[in-house]
């Protein structure tokens, strides 16, 4: 373990192991989350369990139920159709003054989270190459180099990160990427629009299928 994980608050923890499992799906949406259970499973007292619900709440991942526990939101239609417009209007912003700012240091680590991306989907890790799929698109938005678009993105970057996972086909959404990390090291404004444009289309369609496909298991 190292000295940044020792000392990190417990709350912290158990905030990022909930996070993870409820946008990877281990935690099904409609699911409770009751805090002496949470406790027990990581090993940890109630507090930093309660704390930790109360940041999802806030950061709109879970909905809260009275007394002591709460339950992983259920998105809703409307929710996803909410989310998809605002990530539209962010997102093509996003990648065009990428390809406008990017540097150098910034589009090494670009490659790098599109490289983890292409090696997980060719192995079939659906939620490596759904991570490091979410994980390309904050490193775009760093790139942007616009203080209040990184404010907005931190905001929404739990619920982006969701709503980024739901897709199945991992091929499809990491080509896509590969030609917007093209364009974005090209510097080619006019086309990292018109492929940011698809990719959208590309995934309003997968997060459809995801949603058809999860309502039937």
């Amino acid at each position: 373990m190292t000295g940044a994980e020792e000392f990190r608050p417990e709350s912290e923890r158990v905030t990022r192991a909930l996070r993870d499992q409820i946008i990877d799906g281990t935690r099904a949406p409609g699911s409770r989350l009751v805090e002496r259970e949470i406790a027990a499973e990581l090993d940890v007292s109630r507090l930093p369990v309660r704390d930790a619900l109360r940041d999802l709440v806030a950061e709109g991942l879970v909905t809260p139920r009275p007394r002591t526990w709460a339950v992983v939101r259920e998105f809703t239609a409307s929710d996803i159709s909410d989310l998809g417009e605002v990530r539209s209007a962010l997102e093509i912003l996003g990648f065009r003054l990428a390809a406008q700012r990017r540097t150098r240091a910034g589009l090494a680590k670009l490659r790098a989270d599109l490289d983890a991306e292409l090696a997980a989907a060719a192995a079939g890790d659906g939620q490596a190459a759904r991570r490091a799929a979410a994980d390309f698109h904050e490193t775009v938005t760093e790139l942007a180099d616009n203080a209040l678009l990184n404010e907005l993105n931190a905001t929404l970057r739990s619920r982006m990160r969701w709503l980024l996972a739901q897709h199945d086909d991992l091929s499809v959404v990491a080509e896509e990427h590969a030609e917007l990390y093209r364009a974005i090291e090209a510097r080619d404004v006019e086309r990292v629009e018109k492929v940011a444009l698809r990719h959208l289309e590309t995934s309003r369609d997968e997060v459809a299928a995801h949603q058809r496909r999860t309502a039937t298991e």
